[in-house]
């Protein structure tokens, strides 16, 4: 079983940046597996932040591209997601996800709030 912990997330400010973490329980090893980062924002539908299968694909979501920052301490086993330019529309509940998590990110994912305030 997968067991991540995730924190991070909060209150910020329009404009203002944001850097969520996810840690792996022991025995399991993030960059051993397909590892992404997922969001729910309000009214809508699961959407994609980012992704790095284990072939090495690493695709990012339309909305975020060019403000997210992702990197892994495999030390800690953990992912780091950084948001820069934060906008009232990237409000959601972000689930960090990695191995067969990430069929159903948002309902398997390991969750944590994020309010822009504009």
């Amino acid at each position: 079983e997968v067991q991540l912990v995730v924190s991070g997330g909060g209150l910020v400010q329009a404009g203002g940046s944001l850097t969520l973490s996810c840690t792996a329980a022991s025995g399991f090893t993030l960059d051993d597996s397909t590892m992404a980062w997922y969001r729910r924002t309000p009214g809508n539908d699961c959407e994609l932040v980012w992704k790095l299968t284990k072939d090495g694909t690493t695709e990012y979501g339309d909305a975020v591209k060019g403000r997210v920052t992702i990197s892994h301490d495999g030390a800690k086993n953990t992912l780091y997601l950084l948001m820069r330019g934060l906008k009232p529309e990237d409000t959601a509940d972000y689930y960090c996800v990695a191995g067969f998590m990430v069929f159903d990110p948002c309902v398997y994912g390991q969750r944590t709030q994020v309010t822009v305030s504009s």
